[in-house]
Formats: structure tokens, C-alpha cells, sequence
């Protein structure tokens, strides 16, 4: 009986073990992006090409900061986060010209009042190609597959006429993501970058970030974030860049 018990431990303990060396992490990342905002819209209507309008010397729509929230979990090899960030951007300025928006024409000397708000949500998945994280102060290289989901609208009000064009993006898109060690626990640099290019379109989006852990399951960051879209769907042709510095925090188990 005695040996039977200790077959069986053995046993249990062979099949347990792959499953206990599995590096196991939870935790959650708050964001604030102050980025600056540069590209032009144009909506077409029913087979009326819209004009193209710059967001700033047509639209007169200033720079926006924003908040994002991040939830993620990892197991071994295997990565998955959330992100969601809500955007809201705003202007009013005075037409130096006839414009076409959503089939309407909105005349020469219009004071118009805009806006572009969306969610986005930033679903991703990250495998591990490479992990050297128990060498030197760490290195690993992983594959990314992220599904960015954009779903808002667009409009433009004057006397008169209030149009507005929604539009939904999911947006599946490829990627890589490196991480340094540079001091062991304390000192990390990562750097991300994805892409996707389609029938004309293209997006793409690089992070880059270094990390600073002043004590245990806290991480206090600083990083750059660029995304750029050059998309035409529901109507809705988007080519524009928001591109800035952020800070983050992050509690991790």
C-alpha cells in the first residue's frame, strides 16, 4: 500500500509539475495619453463624394488628453489583455469655402460646430517566441495578434443642418512585442508595434515604454504611444495620426 501511495505521488507530482513552473500574472494598468492630433475626415452620402476636411484649419478641433483603463492576465508563454479608451474631440471654426459633408453643403462663411467621439477598445493576445527572462537582467520577444474595435461618429452642425455619419471598425492587426531588462525587477523597457493593410487601407500602432518598480507589484511608467489610420468604411474615410507622450501606472500579482 505504502508504495502504491508513493507511485501515485510521483506520479501526481511529474503531471503537476509543468503545470507549477508556469509563470501565473494578474493585474490592472491605468493610463493618461496626451496626444496630438493631426489628419482630415471625409463622409460621402449616397454617391456624393464629400469634401476632404482638415481637423484643424477646416474643423478648428484642438488636441485632447485621455485616460485609458488596461485589465490583463498571463500564464507561461500566454498573454492576454483589455484596454478600453473613450475619445471625444471637438471644434467650431468659421468656412473659408463651400463644403460637401454627408451630402449636405454647408456654404462659405458657416460658423460649423464638430465632432469625432468613439470608443475604442484594444482586445490582445501575445505569445512568447522567445524567453530569456531568467538570464541576465531578461529578454523575451513575442508574437501579437490585436483586435482594435472603434465604434463612434462623426458630425458637423450649422444653422440648419445637423449631419451625422456613424461608424464601427473592427480592425484585426499583427504584431511584436520586445522586452528589455535593464535592471533586474526594477528598471524595463518594452517596445510594441502592429499593423494591417488592406484593399488601400492601413493602420498601425507603436508603443514604446519604460518602466520603473519601486517596489513590489507596482510599476510606474512613461512611453510614447503613435496611431495612425488611413481607413475608408461605412462612408466614413479617416487618414489621420494621434501621437504623444503618456504616463501609466500598473498593479500586478
Amino acid at each position: 500500500m505504502k508504495k502504491t501511495y508513493l507511485a501515485l505521488s510521483l506520479l501526481l507530482s511529474v503531471l503537476l509539475l509543468p503545470v507549477s513552473s508556469l509563470a501565473f500574472e494578474v493585474g490592472a494598468r491605468g493610463y493618461y495619453w496626451f496626444p496630438s492630433l493631426d489628419g482630415n475626415v471625409q463622409v460621402d452620402e449616397g454617391g456624393i463624394v464629400g469634401d476632404t476636411l482638415d481637423f484643424d484649419k477646416d474643423l478648428g478641433i484642438d488636441d485632447e488628453d485621455y485616460p485609458s483603463v488596461e485589465a490583463f492576465v498571463g500564464l507561461g508563454n500566454h498573454h492576454l489583455s483589455l484596454t478600453y479608451t473613450e475619445i471625444d474631440y471637438s471644434g467650431k471654426n468659421t468656412l473659408t469655402r463651400d463644403i460637401n459633408f454627408g451630402g449636405w453643403t454647408y456654404p462659405d462663411g458657416a460658423l460649423v460646430s464638430s465632432s469625432i467621439e468613439f470608443s475604442m477598445i484594444d482586445l490582445h493576445y501575445q505569445y512568447d517566441l522567445l524567453d530569456l527572462e531568467n538570464i541576465l537582467a531578461g529578454f523575451s520577444l513575442g508574437g501579437v495578434f490585436q483586435v482594435k474595435y472603434l465604434d463612434g461618429d462623426v458630425s458637423l452642425k450649422t444653422t440648419g443642418i445637423d449631419e451625422q455619419e456613424d461608424f464601427t471598425l473592427p480592425i484585426p492587426m499583427l504584431g511584436l512585442n520586445l522586452h528589455i531588462g535593464i535592471l533586474v525587477d526594477i528598471l524595463e523597457a518594452r517596445l510594441r508595434g502592429t499593423w494591417i493593410g488592406y484593399s488601400g487601407n492601413s493602420i498601425y500602432e507603436l508603443t514604446g515604454d519604460i518602466s520603473f518598480t519601486p517596489f513590489p507589484f507596482m510599476d510606474i511608467h512613461g512611453g510614447y504611444k503613435t496611431f495612425v489610420i488611413d481607413i475608408d468604411e461605412d462612408d466614413v474615410i479617416f487618414d489621420y495620426d494621434m501621437s504623444g507622450p503618456y504616463v501609466a501606472l500598473t498593479v500586478s500579482f
